[in-house]
């Protein structure tokens, strides 16, 4: 399973003192100036770590829920599940890593014209996360399908999660099933036009074209988000 870099121990400080402010302030610059108070990091070397202040540990916070996921995989006995249920437990993981007030700050701060790229990438990390705590191994146009469609998988789920107030949130959990179904069905497609004679050779040449199509240098490029670095730290 891919490791990651161990993440920069005085963002965490700043972090785990800033949580606390978050739900009343956001993530905002007030929050950061009492991050930095209350962890007594001093503001020179805080600036360091994190340098757009409460952005970056808005952007470190989402990074802990991935790496609090992969964590609660690796721990996990899947193998009595379906591949489909161990996608819904991934993402499952993952909501329940996280303070959901938080992630709902978090929401407003990458809703933001500025911060909405980001924000993406974010999501496509996460995905790409779980794909590979998973064990994906592929290395062509399914590396970015895959990716893109757990991408919005994920983030219909955690909106509808943010709204959701059911007892265990299972109207979450009902909601996220959906999602997955839709997604096996779409798969269920694709695997009717292989074995259609007919299709497959209607498809034949935009096939060709997509074969061509490979994952960034095996999913191992230091310029792509969300991918690894060969020394197994990711890009951030």
């Amino acid at each position: 399973m891919p490791t990651t870099a161990y993440p920069d121990p005085t963002r965490e400080k700043l972090l785990d003192a800033a949580l606390i402010h978050v739900v009343f302030d956001g993530w905002g610059p007030e929050t950061f100036k009492a991050a930095v108070a209350d962890s007594g990091v001093s503001e020179a070397l805080a600036k360091v770590a994190a340098p757009r202040g409460s952005v970056d540990l808005a952007a470190a916070f989402h990074k802990r829920g991935d790496r609090e996921m992969v964590k609660a995989l690796e721990a996990a006995d899947l193998s009595g599940m379906r591949f489909r249920d161990r996608i819904a437990h991934a993402v499952w993981l993952r909501l329940q890593a996280v303070d959901r007030e938080a992630v709902r700050r978090g929401m407003s701060l990458f809703s933001l014209p500025i911060y909405a790229p980001e924000g993406t990438r974010l999501v496509w990390e996460t995905a790409d996360a779980i794909w590979n705590a998973l064990g994906d191994r592929s290395d062509d146009v399914n590396w970015y399908t895959k990716r893109a469609t757990l991408a919005g998988v994920f983030g219909s789920t955690v909106l509808f999660w943010l709204g959701d107030d059911s007892e265990g949130f299972v109207d979450t959990k009902d909601f996220l099933d959906r999602r997955i179904d839709d997604v096996m069905q779409i798969e269920k497609a694709k695997a009717t036009v292989r074995e259609n004679k007919v299709l497959s050779t209607f498809f034949a040449l935009p096939n060709a074209a997509l074969s061509l199509v490979k994952a960034p240098a095996g999913a191992r490029r230091a310029d792509v988000p969300g991918t690894e670095t060969t020394e197994g730290e990711t890009v951030q």
